[in-house]
């Protein structure tokens, strides 16, 4: 048996005991979650074992296991214990925010977490980080800027208009704007600002290692009441933002089941075909990062409208073919 379906099973078996309180008997467990009762006998004496605060209790002639009360009500924040565990045993997931006060702010938590639980409860947990490796996707670093992120979610707090020499990286310039700072906003592992720019009259979306310099002003602003960040940001595949359009591809059929296990947009209706293809439809705001996204499934996707992201992505091809030719 490998060695992470058996701390999986007990890592269920944990959280089974903790939300009951009256008890559960060995043949219970197996029930529930579906194992032998010898093997969730022989799991519970070595979750024992390893420290966890469990017993015994006859009752009406069955072994009932339960967590010790005491050990229930040692958190003094409302959680339970399995919800401070998955918090601890979540700290990977956060590299991403390495060099942001974030990330400072987070690893001070996880300290005050750690110090919650057993010693024996964190070396079960390092048992457990020893079973699964959490990935994480190409992200920046912050460590060049490491007031930017804290002072413009400082501004967006209190409503306080920011000044930035801002380098366009599509026109590989650099330019002075003032800025009403409406949200950080986090994505694909980079932070960005969504404000109201002065320079283009206009709601922009800024990438926070662009900004080469931050001072922040006397005026403050007033954030439409009508404008919700949430409704700006949805129609966008990504970070670009553009006009509106619907796009139409055909997925071939040996990555149709890739696509279809996925929300890529919120707007997207895949439809599958006969030939065992799918057809991807959205509305999305601008066509850049989709092209980007479509150029990794190579010729396994076709673009059927419109005809200028169709257009794009002849011109793409042939300019990798070009790239390639010798």
């Amino acid at each position: 048996m490998a060695r992470g379906d058996q701390l999986a099973r007990q890592w269920r078996i944990l959280q089974s005991l903790i939300a009951s309180r009256r008890g559960k008997s060995a043949a219970d467990l197996a029930r529930e979650l579906d194992y032998h009762w010898r093997t969730v006998y022989r799991d519970l004496e070595a979750l024992q074992l390893a420290g966890f605060p469990i017993f015994t209790d006859r009752v009406d002639g069955k072994n009932l296991w339960s967590i010790l009360d005491s050990a229930r009500q040692d958190v003094p924040i409302p959680l339970d214990l399995t919800e401070v565990m998955a918090l601890y045993f979540s700290r990977g997931l956060m590299r991403v925010l390495k060099d942001t006060v974030f990330y400072e702010a987070l690893g001070s938590f996880f300290q005050k977490i750690k110090a919650m639980l057993p010693a024996e409860t964190i070396q079960y947990l390092k048992k457990i980080e020893q079973s699964l490796e959490i990935g994480s996707k190409p992200y920046k670093r912050y460590d060049q800027l490491p007031d930017v992120v804290d002072r413009i979610s400082q501004a967006t707090v209190d409503r306080q208009m920011v000044e930035i020499d801002y380098y366009t990286m599509s026109r590989k310039k650099k330019t002075r704007r003032k800025v009403a700072p409406y949200k950080i906003w986090f994505f694909d592992g980079a932070f960005y600002l969504v404000g109201n720019c002065g320079l283009r009259k206009d709601v922009r979306i800024f990438a926070l290692d662009r900004i080469k310099s931050l001072r922040l002003t006397d005026e403050t602003f007033d954030m439409p009441a009508d404008f919700k960040v949430e409704d700006f940001m949805q129609t966008s595949f990504g970070v670009f933002h553009g006009k509106p359009q619907n796009v139409r591809i055909r997925f071939a059929p040996e990555v149709a089941g890739y696509i279809k296990e996925k929300t890529w947009h919120s707007t997207q209706k895949i439809k599958p075909q006969k030939d065992g293809s799918v057809i991807f439809e959205a509305r999305v705001a601008g066509t850049d990062e989709i092209k980007y996204w479509l150029m990794s499934w190579g010729g396994k996707a076709e673009v059927l409208r419109p005809a200028s992201l169709r257009a794009e992505m002849i011109a793409e091809a042939q300019n990798m073919l070009r790239c390639y030719h010798t």
